[in-house]
C-alpha cells in the first residue's frame, strides 16, 4: 500500500494545512490530560507499533510494564510497514493499535488529516518541547530523533583513509564497500535521501547507486553490517545504533560530514480509536516523561528535543553539528518519486 491509495485522499493544500500545525501551542494548563490510572489497569495492555530498534522497545516495554503492571504488546518494523498497516486496519474499519510511532514525521500528517489521532494534551511536552517538534492540536509530537552521518570501522578502513564528506563516498575506492539502509522500508532512510537530494539534486543519488552499494531494510542494519565486519563504510544508516555499539567495543567510527548531516525527528501519537485508551495515554504520557528521554539517550544513544536533558559527554553536541533539518510535508510530496528513482538508481 502507498500513500497514494490511503482510503483519505491527502491533497497538497492538506498537507500544507497540517504542516503549520507544527506552530505554538495555546494550551491552558486546565486542559492538560491526567491518564486514568485505575482504568489503564483495568485495560491491561498497550499495543504499540514502532520502529525503533528491537531492544529499545523491548527495554521500554519492560520498564513501563515494571512501573504500571500494564503490558506493552511491541510491533516493531519499519517505519513504511508501520504506515501501511495501520492505513489497512483503518481502511478494513480494524483497531489494533494504541500508540503510533515511525521515522517518517510525513506519516503522521497523513494520519491527522485522515483523523486517526486522538489529541492528547501533555504538560511536558508544552513545558519542554519546542514549538517545531509539537503538533499544535497535540496529535503528535517528536518522541525521538536521530542522525543518519557516515560511519566507518576502524578494523577496516584508516583514519586517514575515511571518507569525510558525501562526495568522498563517490570515489573509486568506495565501490561494493559501503552499506545503505533502504528508503521504501526505512523512514529514517527515506527522510536522509530527501535530504541529500534537496542539497546536491538527484544526480548525487544517481552515481551513489552506481557504487554498487549494499542494501538491507531498516536504518538499524547499517551500523550491524560495519560491526560485523561485511562492509567497511555506512552511506546510510542511522546515528543511534552506531553509539550503542560502540559502548560494547565494537570500532565503529562517526564522520559528521562538512556540508551536513540528515536530521531525522521521529513522532509518537496516540490512536483516536485506540482499542484500550487509558492505558495508552498513560503510556504516552510516559514516552514523553523525563525519565524515558533520558533513558533514550543514554540506553538508546537516540537524540531528544526535550529542554533540560544531560548528553553523554563522549558524544559530540548536536550543537556543534551542521543539519539538514527535515520537511515532512517535502518527504511526502516527494516519496512516490524518490522511491521510483531509487530502484532505478541502485537497481532495487
Amino acid at each position: 500500500m502507498n500513500r497514494a491509495s490511503i482510503p483519505f485522499t491527502v491533497r497538497v493544500a492538506t498537507v500544507v494545512a497540517a504542516t503549520l500545525a507544527f506552530g505554538p501551542a495555546a494550551v491552558s494548563s486546565a486542559s492538560f490530560a491526567t491518564p486514568d490510572l485505575a482504568k489503564a489497569k483495568a485495560e491491561g495492555l498497550v499495543v504499540f507499533y514502532t520502529s525503533v530498534d528491537v531492544s529499545v522497545a523491548e527495554r521500554l516495554a519492560r520498564d513501563f510494564q515494571a512501573k504500571y503492571g500494564i503490558k506493552v504488546q511491541v510491533e516493531r518494523t519499519g517505519s513504511e510497514r508501520v504506515f501501511q498497516r495501520v492505513g489497512q486496519e483503518y481502511g478494513s474499519n480494524l483497531h489494533v493499535v494504541d500508540v503510533v510511532n515511525t521515522s517518517d514525521a510525513a506519516n503522521f500528517l497523513v494520519w491527522k488529516s485522515s483523523g486517526w489521532l486522538a489529541p492528547v494534551a501533555l504538560e511536558d511536552i508544552a513545558r519542554f518541547w519546542p514549538p517545531e517538534f509539537r503538533d499544535r492540536d497535540g496529535t503528535f509530537a517528536t518522541w525521538r530523533a536521530t542522525l543518519s552521518p557516515i560511519a566507518y570501522n576502524a578494523s577496516l578502513v584508516k583514519a586517514s583513509d575515511a571518507p569525510k564528506t558525501w562526495a568522498d563516498l563517490l570515489a573509486p575506492q568506495w565501490k561494493s564497500k559501503l552499506v545503505k539502509a533502504h528508503p521504501a522500508y526505512s523512514g529514517s532512510e527515506m527522510t536522509a535521501d530527501y535530504e541529500l537530494m534537496k542539497a546536491f539534486g538527484w544526480t548525487y543519488l544517481q552515481k551513489l547507486g552506481a557504487q554498487s552499494v549494499m542494501q538491507v531494510q531498516s536504518s538499524t542494519e547499517p551500523p550491524k553490517v560495519l560491526s560485523r565486519g561485511e562492509q567497511g563504510v555506512m552511506a546510510g544508516g542511522n546515528e543511534y545504533v552506531v553509539f550503542q555499539l560502540q559502548a560494547q567495543g565494537s570500532p565503529l567510527v562517526l564522520v559528521y560530514p562538512r556540508e551536513g548531516t540528515p536530521f531525522e525527528t521521529s513522532p509518537a501519537a496516540v490512536m483516536k480509536d485506540a482499542p484500550h485508551p487509558n492505558a495508552a495515554r498513560l503510556f504516552y504520557q510516559y514516552l514523553f516523561s523525563k525519565d524515558t528521554q533520558q533513558m533514550l539517550v543514554d540506553f538508546g544513544g537516540l537524540r531528544s528535543v526535550r529542554a533540560g536533558l544531560k548528553e553523554p559527554a563522549n558524544r559530540v553536541p548536536i550543537t556543534r553539528i551542521r543539519l539538514f533539518h527535515d520537511d515532512p510535508a517535502g518527504v511526502l510530496k516527494t516519496s512516490d518519486e524518490m522511491k521510483t528513482k531509487y530502484a532505478q538508481y541502485f537497481g532495487t
